[in-house]
């Protein structure tokens, strides 16, 4: 995503953010991808809404652009957080871009949100205007070129113009320690099977970006780690939320789970059971955000 909170997958917030991203690679479907963008977003608005107010802006921005939006979730906080603010969300995905769009209509914003589909690991970006703030909530970790990507977005702002840059220490974990009583352990399981994975694919994920940025010539003004602990009985989402994201782990971790765990981990996945996550009244949302805020001088 992010985020106090992309997804901010990203986005946008995304976050986990599942892991969307403005590059060209999309590991799941958009539609799932795009239902968990929409949960995470929903569990993390106010940490969200907690980021944009922290940001050290020198004056209101009044041209945005969200790389690797995703379905909206920072596109939206922004538009709410800065009133007389446009935004360009940016996306590879057309189908989290035409969600946004759809958004935009409901709300009655529509008017102040252009949507640009774009590989951003490409030599040459579109005309993205001259952005007094760019915000990239678990997006740039997609990039197959990370700094080549910084120097675009550094090329991009206008002078003064802030870069906010949202990273995510990892998917959330839902389950106590404790959980699932015949598993114990099993979430840590389950994404230890997974890092192979996301070692290969997105290797900059939870990445340091301070010294990324001031290679590129930002100034990097600020930096703060947001820990995320929301309790189920706070967000009837919780559930849905982690019952997507652990869905979309079990398709990278299964090859690598135990008989048993992988049983465990159906039982919580099975809408019908007892014990399905669902049903469980023990979950909570929990995971970091870092966020920099870094200057063009």
């Amino acid at each position: 995503m992010s985020q106090t909170h992309q997804h901010t997958p990203h986005h946008g917030e995304g976050g986990h953010h599942p892991d969307h991203g403005p590059g060209g690679r999309q590991e799941h479907s958009d539609g799932g991808q795009a239902e968990i963008l929409d949960l995470d977003a929903e569990v993390l608005a106010e940490h969200i809404a907690s980021i944009t107010a922290w940001l050290p802006l020198k004056s209101a921005p009044r041209q945005i652009v969200d790389l690797g939006c995703g379905t909206g979730a920072g596109t939206f906080a922004l538009l709410e957080r800065f009133p007389d603010a446009h935004v360009t969300a940016v996306d590879t995905s057309a189908g989290h871009l035409q969600l946004l769009r759809e958004k935009a209509r409901a709300r009655g914003v529509e008017g102040r949100v252009r949507t640009v589909q774009a590989d951003l690991d490409s030599d040459h970006w579109p005309d993205l205007g001259t952005p007094d703030l760019v915000w990239a909530s678990a997006s740039m970790h997609h990039m197959a070129d990370p700094d080549r990507a910084l120097t675009s977005v550094h090329d991009l702002l206008a002078p003064g113009g802030l870069f906010a840059v949202v990273e995510l220490a990892g998917f959330p974990r839902f389950l106590p320690a404790g959980a699932p009583e015949s598993r114990p352990g099993l979430e840590e399981r389950a994404h230890a099977a997974t890092d192979s994975f996301h070692a290969e694919h997105v290797p900059h994920r939870g990445a340091d970006w301070g010294p990324m940025l001031t290679a590129a010539g930002f100034t990097v003004e600020a930096e703060r780690t947001i820990s995320v602990n929301i309790e189920g009985e706070r967000s009837a989402a919780i559930g849905r939320y982690a019952y997507g994201s652990l869905q979309r782990i079990r398709g990278v971790a299964a090859p690598a789970l135990s008989p048993d765990d992988l049983a465990a981990l159906d039982e919580l996945l099975d809408t019908n059971s007892p014990n399905s996550l669902l049903r469980r009244e023990d979950l909570a949302v929990r995971t970091e955000r870092t966020v920099w805020a870094a200057r063009r001088a």
